[in-house]
């Protein structure tokens, strides 16, 4: 399985409640944290709910 890199570039502040809880889910929660994960449909699909919050750096 291939792995990815996502970044959090924005503040979930002002966000819906959704959309936090799916930045802690991926294992962010801050401007500048970094995590590395499994590249599967379903972080994919988290990732696209909250692509204005994060970048896949890698």
């Amino acid at each position: 399985m291939s792995k990815i890199i996502v970044k959090q570039i924005k503040s979930i502040i002002g966000q819906p409640e959704s959309h936090i809880k799916i930045i802690k889910a991926l294992g962010l929660g801050r401007i500048g944290k970094a995590k590395e994960l499994g590249d599967t449909p379903s972080v994919r699909g988290m990732i696209a709910k909250v692509s204005h919050i994060v970048e896949i750096v890698k």
